[in-house]
């Protein structure tokens, strides 16, 4: 009962505090990495990975993953995923009441602009992470070539040609995957 009270309060506080989408609440998951070891940051790697991959907003992929990794009940995926949308519905229909008296007061539009450079620092870090955890698998001293190649050929050939559809990027990755079995 009280793992459920924990993750509950804690994906609450992942969706208060996570602006910015999916991406935004992989910083708070490598806290409770640490925190609470509830999975290992090889696991949250992973958990990006097919929570990006799959239909679904990612945070709530991986919250309900967590959940159900964590419980290993379908109670426990339920109770987290609902944790970590709960303070955005909350928010959005405050903001929603609200929103056509403030909408045009300056400090509202400067609030939102402040924010932006937050969200970006949230998403530049997780790539950092998720880039150092691909690469040196948490051992520093571990340097793995083949991932760092995919990385730099796959990074190349999706700024170069730009017309490159997501959905091919990420089948191109999962067969190269397989293949090399990473």
């Amino acid at each position: 009962m009280i793992l459920y009270i924990t993750l509950c309060i804690e994906f609450f506080k992942i969706g208060l505090f996570a602006v910015g989408g999916g991406l935004a609440t992989v910083p708070f998951l490598f806290d409770l990495i640490d925190k609470y070891h509830w999975f290992t940051k090889d696991m949250l790697a992973n958990m990006i990975a097919v929570s990006e991959s799959t239909p679904g907003a990612m945070g709530v992929n991986m919250a309900t993953y967590v959940g159900f990794h964590t419980t290993g009940s379908i109670i426990g995926a339920i109770i987290t995923t609902l944790s970590l949308v709960a303070p955005s519905i909350i928010i959005i229909t405050i903001i929603a009441h609200y929103l056509q008296k403030f909408k045009a007061n300056p400090l509202v539009q400067y609030a939102f602009y402040g924010i932006r450079p937050v969200v970006c620092a949230l998403i530049a870090s997780v790539g950092l992470n998720l880039f150092i955890t691909t690469i040196f698998q948490n051992h520093f001293s571990m340097f793995n070539l083949i991932p760092f190649l995919l990385f730099i050929i796959l990074f190349f050939l999706s700024n170069r040609f730009k017309k490159l559809h997501p959905i091919f990027i990420i089948i191109i990755s999962a067969i190269l995957g397989i293949l090399l079995c990473l």
